[in-house]
């Protein structure tokens, strides 16, 4: 799953939690079509990240991975 993009990743996270985009959005304070947007320009701001995540019942994970060793910083 780590080719896909961010949006690919929200898409599949909500149809496994069982909700719609719709119910995603109105949960984390968005109209449906200011989250289609979003979706479509891939333009999320870390904390909607998070209120996606806990939308949907998942953890959101970020972190910085050394390009030249594979590890992760910090």
């Amino acid at each position: 799953m780590s080719n896909l993009n961010t949006a690919e990743k929200i898409r599949i996270a909500v149809t496994r939690s069982g909700q719609t985009m719709y119910n995603v959005a109105e949960a984390t304070g968005q109209t449906r079509q200011n989250f289609s947007n979003k979706l479509k320009k891939g333009d999320f701001r870390e904390s909607e990240l998070r209120a996606i995540a806990e939308a949907v019942g998942c953890e959101l994970v970020i972190s910085f991975v050394d390009k030249q060793t594979g590890e992760e910083v910090g």
